[in-house]
């Protein structure tokens, strides 16, 4: 019986190769190190030789959409570069005041976008036929997810219609649909346990604030101390997503907690609230999140949970409580709620007298060690 043969294009540490897969064979195995180039990859658990045309030929590989050969536009595309597009890319984009994450997403999609076209066509003259060709070939070939792609999509919108000035070409191109998921949300007992399960006081200060106030990561990580409006029982928070300003309710429990912080914390943050090992710096998204993940492992919640169900937990928690989906629409600083299918407008006055959920989840009276404060329980009041 004859042994199986299976050849098809792999992208490999940058290079693209043909990958030539097959079941143990002694006699196989001996023919390839005869081939030119082939190795063996321990990662892939196969062959894989140079993507060559003759190799192609004798593999029977046909040529990709990418690579099919195409009217000739007389455009030299070397002209421009990669790194020239991806320049001009992100100029418009700081231009546009769009934010930094924007900026390194779009800038990272075009790359591998600008990267595959280039091969064959002009970037800059290629129709949306050949586009949406594209797309579903990178769909089908890295099994993306829908975020993935949508992400994809817009950064090549932007340089379209953004960059280059051009027409809409791709709006009409069908788009993913996301996964209706619902949110991870933590009961009040798993929050007690996560909140317990934090000896460290800044460690405990950043999730409490970000649970107390339904903060994004990036909000909670860029609080400033002169944040804190302790006069008006309130946390202001800065351009946050969608470049909006926003005021939420400051708990007085959150406040004990913070003022601890503050005077116990060495070295005392001088602006930001919670300051990473930089000093005058904030701490960084990717340590907060490591907080999360190590307090949630200590508080054996088994839920796949992340830094941003704490603000799920936020809003959940206050709609069991009856306060209206307004007041939390504005509190959260969204632009609309799906659920409810207009856009919602609420008096700021009133969003400040709102109580935070963090305040439920003790009554009056209750002793601070519930989430291990005895210690700061001397500490007075300051302004």
């Amino acid at each position: 019986m004859s042994t199986k043969i299976k050849y098809q294009l792999v992208e490999y540490k940058g290079e693209m190769r043909i990958q030539i897969t097959f079941s143990f064979n002694k006699n196989l195995n001996e023919k390839m190190l005869q081939v030119p180039g082939a190795k063996w990859s321990k990662t892939l658990n196969c062959w894989h030789i140079p993507d060559t045309n003759d190799n192609r030929e004798k593999c029977g590989i046909k040529p990709s959409f990418i690579e099919v050969a195409t009217e000739d536009i007389g455009t030299n595309e070397t002209q421009i570069s990669v790194e020239q597009k991806l320049q001009a890319t992100h100029q418009k984009i700081k231009l546009k005041a769009y934010s930094s994450s924007t900026n390194k997403n779009y800038c990272t999609h075009l790359r591998e976008y600008f990267t595959t076209i280039s091969r064959k066509y002009v970037i800059d003259a290629v129709t949306q036929p050949i586009i949406e060709k594209y797309l579903f070939w990178r769909l089908e070939k890295k099994r993306c997810s829908e975020s993935d792609m949508n992400n994809h999509i817009n950064a090549i919108k932007f340089y379209y219609e953004q960059v280059l000035g051009k027409e809409r070409m791709l709006f009409t191109l069908p788009r993913p649909k996301k996964p209706q998921q619902l949110p991870k949300v933590l009961s009040e007992a798993e929050l007690e346990r996560l909140f317990r399960a934090l000896p460290n006081i800044k460690h405990k200060a950043i999730l409490l604030t970000a649970f107390s106030c339904g903060l994004r990561i990036s909000e909670a990580v860029n609080l400033k101390i002169a944040d804190i409006d302790s006069g008006r029982m309130q946390v202001f928070i800065e351009r946050s997503k969608g470049k909006k300003d926003r005021y939420v309710m400051l708990s007085p429990l959150l406040l004990d907690i913070l003022r601890a912080y503050l005077r116990l914390h060495k070295p005392m943050p001088q602006k930001y609230l919670f300051e990473g090992a930089q000093k005058g710096m904030p701490i960084s998204v990717r340590t907060a999140q490591e907080v999360f993940i190590q307090a949630s492992i200590k508080a054996n919640i088994h839920k796949r949970v992340s830094f941003h169900s704490l603000r799920h937990s936020f809003a959940t928690h206050l709609l069991e409580k009856g306060v209206d989906i307004r007041y939390i629409k504005d509190l959260l600083g969204h632009f609309s709620i799906k659920t409810t299918e207009r856009y919602l407008h609420v008096a700021r006055e009133k969003l400040v007298f709102i109580a935070s959920p963090l305040d439920y989840l003790f009554k009056k009276g209750e002793e601070r060690p519930l989430i291990g404060l005895t210690q700061y329980d001397n500490i007075k009041s300051g302004g």
